[in-house]
């Protein structure tokens, strides 16, 4: 019997370090690929948007505009809002870059992705979406749209990386989370006024095109990371 367990302990830590090569691979090609990328602004939202939404038409917009203002666009390469955006971008004749993730309900690259790149890990991916992003936009969308978001906003607040523009999209859809920050959280003394101006809330493309670009008038050359 100890003779078994011990087999199972050496596989089990060899697995575990063959773990962590796969882990380098995804972050050596993501530097390698996204290093050429910028300027570029990643794009969020919820997957199971479908075409005729709204905010599906908006997000295709959106990314559109930045297109048109220089940015290549970087998303989950998925369908939804991500398929909007990439759409968006290749309108605008910029590269639509698709971090693809692994998961149980697989999820397909759209057909507008001009770079795909393919992750196992979450935290290797979440890591390239912030490092080569010079704006967050965060359209509606669930727990993995929030967990972006509040990543994003986390790096800021404890100055892990350089402050940079992140954008709410729609309103009505983000009005009880704000609500909740601001009565609750903020009343609680868990955030404050300056963690709660760190992102700002839009509902029109032109204006989310509009406070990216006064975030870098008044700024030499694009963010730099810390």
């Amino acid at each position: 019997m100890l003779k078994s367990n011990n087999l199972l302990r050496e596989d089990f830590t060899k697995e575990e370090t063959w773990r962590v090569f796969r882990i380098m691979s995804e972050f050596i090609e993501g530097f390698e690929v996204l290093s050429q990328v910028r300027p570029a602004v990643s794009i969020f939202g919820s997957a199971r948007t479908c075409a005729i939404d709204s905010y599906y038409k908006l997000a295709e917009d959106i990314s559109y505009r930045l297109a048109k203002a220089g940015f290549n666009i970087i998303t989950g390469g998925g369908p939804g809002i991500m398929e909007a955006a990439c759409k968006g971008a290749r309108r605008g004749k910029r590269k639509a870059v698709g971090l693809n993730i692994q998961i149980p309900r697989e999820q397909k690259p759209n057909p507008y992705v001009d770079v795909l790149l393919d992750f196992r890990y979450f935290f290797s991916r979440k890591v390239m979406f912030v490092k080569y992003a010079d704006a967050f936009v965060i359209l509606p969308g669930g727990f993995g749209t929030l967990d972006e978001l509040f990543e994003a906003l986390t790096l800021i607040q404890t100055h892990r990386i350089e402050p940079f523009p992140v954008i709410l999209v729609g309103k009505s859809y983000w009005r009880g989370l704000i609500s909740w920050l601001k009565q609750t959280a903020a009343k609680g003394g868990c955030v404050n006024d300056t963690d709660l101006s760190i992102f700002k809330i839009a509902d029109d493309a032109k204006d989310v095109v509009a406070i990216v670009k006064k975030f870098y008038n008044n700024r030499k050359g694009r963010r730099v990371k810390i």
